[in-house]
C-alpha cells in the first residue's frame, strides 16, 4: 500500500474518532439518557417512511435483501447486505413492541439456507400467534424458494406482476474434480471412520448409495416446505406439490395459482395494512453505520474497486465450503 493511502487511512481514523465523540455528545445533549441507551441497544434505528394521520402506533417495514444466509456480522471489508441475526432481532423486537400495530416484510431474495429460512418462519408465526401482529409480505423483484418459504405464513402476500417467485424445492450441490485431478497427477489420500464420511467429496465419484442418502435428506426438507405452504396458504399438499416442482413463476402467474393474494407495490402493501390497522406512521428499521460499516465505506472511497477484491477473498476464506441444504433459486 502506498504512503499516500496510509496517510489517507490515518486521516479517516482520526475523523472517525472525532465523529464518534461528536455523536455521543450530541445524543446526550439533545436526547434524554433512556432514549439514547435504547437506541444503542440495537443495531438499528427507526426512520419514518411515511407520516400517518393517527398517533399512538406504527407500522414497521422490515427488509430482506440478498441471500438468506447466516454469515455473521461480516468483516472489515464486508459490503452491506442481509444480516441474519439482526433481522431475527428486528422481527422479534417489532413483535414485542406494543406500539407496533402491523409488520410488513419486504422480500427481495433468491432464497438461502434451509435452517435460516426456518428460523425466520418461526419468528413470523410467533409474532402472529403470541403477539397478535398482522404480517404482510411485499415481494420485490425476486422472492423465490426460501423467499417464498418465509412468505407462506403471512396474512397477505403482495407481489409485482413482474416479480420472480416460486422455485419451490430444495437443492444441494457439489463439484467433482476427480478427472481434473487425475489429468494433473493429483492424488488425494482420505482416512475415514465409515464408508459415507466423505459423502459429496469433490475428489471421488458419487455412488448410488450416496445418492440415496442425500435424496432422503432432500425429500425430508421438501416435505417440510410443502407442509409450510399448505398450512400458510390453506392449500392441500397435492396442490402444493403440483405447483412446487422447482419452476419459477411471475407475480401474475402466482396470483392465478393462489400463491399470492394481490398484485401491487410496497406502497400498495402499506395502504392495505393501513386499511386494516389504521392510518398510522410507517417506520423502517435502518442499520446503524457502525465502526465496521464506516471503515468499509471509507475503504471503498479511498481504494475504489480494490476493496471488492478484498471482500471476495474474505468471503472465500470465511465461508464454510461444505455442501448444505438450501431453499434457493439458482440460474
Amino acid at each position: 500500500m502506498s504512503r499516500k493511502r496510509w496517510l489517507a487511512l490515518i486521516a479517516v481514523a482520526m475523523l472517525l474518532v472525532i465523529s464518534l465523540v461528536v455523536n455521543v455528545a450530541t445524543s446526550m445533549i439533545f436526547s434524554n439518557t433512556s432514549s439514547f441507551m435504547d437506541s444503542m441497544a440495537h443495531d438499528w434505528t427507526e426512520q419514518v417512511l411515511d407520516t400517518g394521520e393517527e398517533l399512538g402506533g406504527s407500522i414497521v417495514v422490515l427488509e430482506i435483501n440478498g441471500v438468506i444466509q447466516d454469515t455473521g456480522d461480516g468483516g472489515l471489508f464486508s459490503a452491506t447486505g442481509y444480516r441474519h441475526q439482526m433481522f431475527l432481532s428486528q422481527i422479534e423486537h417489532a413483535a414485542k413492541d406494543p406500539t407496533v400495530e402491523g409488520i410488513i416484510i419486504r422480500v427481495n431474495t433468491p432464497g438461502g439456507g434451509v435452517v435460516e429460512s426456518a428460523e425466520i418462519h418461526e419468528k413470523i408465526v410467533e409474532a402472529q400467534e403470541e403477539y397478535d401482529k398482522p404480517i404482510y409480505v411485499s415481494m420485490g423483484s425476486m422472492a423465490a424458494s426460501g423467499g417464498y418459504y418465509i412468505a407462506a405464513p403471512a396474512d397477505k402476500i403482495v407481489a409485482s406482476p413482474q416479480t420472480i417467485t416460486g422455485s419451490i424445492g430444495v437443492i444441494m450441490e457439489s463439484i467433482n474434480v476427480t478427472e481434473l485431478a487425475e489429468n494433473y497427477g493429483v492424488k488425494v489420500n482420505t482416512i475415514k471412520s465409515g464408508p459415507y464420511k466423505d459423502i459429496m467429496s469433490a475428489t471421488r465419484e458419487m455412488t448410488e448409495e450416496d445418492r440415496a442418502i442425500l435424496q432422503s435428506l432432500i425429500d425430508e426438507s421438501y416435505d417440510e416446505f410443502v407442509r409450510i405452504i399448505a398450512e400458510g396458504r390453506e392449500m392441500s399438499e397435492s396442490q402444493v406439490r403440483t405447483v412446487g416442482d422447482g419452476r419459477i413463476y411471475s407475480g401474475t402467474q402466482a396470483l392465478e395459482l393462489d400463491l399470492i393474494d394481490e398484485l401491487g407495490s410496497l406502497d400498495d402493501t402499506i395502504e392495505m395494512m393501513r386499511e386494516l390497522v389504521g392510518p398510522l406512521n410507517v417506520v423502517k428499521y435502518e442499520p446503524h453505520v457502525g465502526f465496521p460499516n464506516f471503515l468499509s465505506m471509507s475503504f471503498q472511497q479511498l481504494f475504489g474497486t480494490d476493496v471488492g477484491e478484498l471482500a471476495t477473498l474474505e468471503r472465500i476464506l470465511a465461508t464454510h465450503r461444505s455442501p448444505t441444504l438450501k431453499y434457493i433459486y439458482t440460474d
